[in-house]
């Protein structure tokens, strides 16, 4: 065999040495965590709120699923129309729950007060909760319907008093829970 030969080959075992590590790595990885999606039911939980009472996902309401955390920007950015949201349509039966994936309860409250927080809060510190719905980047919300099923899944902030998502409130409000 010559030396050219010989060095091709030396180059082929070793990228067919690291085409199996890399293989093999990437089937040890952990799976991506399973995402609630369009269509799909709310996962039902239970997390305690800023006074450390146990709340879980109330049943046949119009709901806007908010996760969240103290030291997001884009977070702290919508949380006035949220507000503002809230106090337009809480009469009408949306209730808003912003679940804070922040470790220290603590950090809640006073951050509550300065931004004008009138809907729920709740704390999932081990982000148990946010997982489960598949939630990694901040802030997700999902809209969910009386019936319990995710109508909307929205990604990065928003400006909660836009006509198009006040319509779709609204629309959602109007309907009446099926069965």
């Amino acid at each position: 065999m010559s030396e050219g030969h010989s060095m091709k080959y030396r180059w082929l075992l070793v990228m067919c040495i690291f085409t199996g590590i890399g293989s093999i790595v990437w089937l040890s990885l952990p799976e991506a965590p399973a995402s609630v999606r369009q269509g799909a039911q709310a996962i039902d939980f239970k997390l305690p709120d800023v006074q450390g009472v146990m709340q879980t996902l109330p049943k046949g309401e119009v709901m806007l699923l908010n996760f969240w955390a103290t030291w997001c920007p884009p977070c702290r950015e919508e949380i006035p129309s949220m507000a503002e949201l809230h106090d337009k349509y809480a009469s009408r039966g949306l209730k808003i729950i912003a679940i804070s994936v922040d470790h220290r309860r603590d950090d809640l409250s006073a951050f509550m007060k300065e931004y004008r927080m009138p809907f729920q809060v709740l704390h999932d510190a081990d982000s148990a909760v946010s997982r489960s719905y598949g939630v990694f980047r901040y802030p997700e919300s999902f809209l969910v319907d009386r019936n319990g099923t995710v109508l909307h899944h929205l990604i990065g902030a928003k400006d909660w008093m836009s006509r198009p998502i006040t319509q779709t409130i609204e629309g959602m409000l109007e309907k009446p829970p099926q069965g």
